[in-house]
């Protein structure tokens, strides 16, 4: 699958949104998670895998260290599965997901469907900074 010149487009527009540089790599991992407008979940190892796919010499170790950069600028968000398996989600806003445990992937759950009626306090001296939602489904 090759890259779009729009899709290029879109993808060094987001970077810019974020006062990104838009590196080689940095555009080319930007255009394949947001080149064609719609929200992605994805791994280190999936994105690695589509864009060697798409033929851009880019090494494992830059896919982590640009998803991290995307995350702390507010591009994306890191959903932890099980404390152990990293995604990354396009949608930076508030929602729940759905784990599909049979085939590791990681969908968006109806936000508005879930209710959450209380939180525990925090200990002393800390505060919550997120509550992460994470439904865990297996086929029946």
């Amino acid at each position: 699958m090759t890259v779009s010149q729009e899709a290029t487009q879109r993808g060094s527009k987001w970077l810019a949104g974020a006062g990104l540089r838009p590196t080689r790599q940095r555009v080319a991992l930007a255009s394949l998670l947001v080149g064609d407008g719609q929200d992605r979940h994805v791994t280190a190892e999936s994105l690695f895998a589509a864009v060697r796919d798409n033929g851009e010499s880019v090494s494992l170790a830059t896919v982590y260290n640009t998803l991290r950069a995307f995350c702390e600028a507010g591009l994306m968000q890191e959903v932890t599965v099980d404390g152990s398996k990293s995604y990354f989600d396009t949608n930076t806003h508030d929602h729940p997901h759905f784990f599909w445990e049979d085939d590791g992937a990681l969908t968006d759950a109806p936000a508005e469907q879930l209710k959450i009626v209380q939180l525990p306090e925090p200990p002393e001296g800390a505060e919550i900074s997120a509550v992460d939602v994470v439904i865990k489904l297996r086929r029946k």
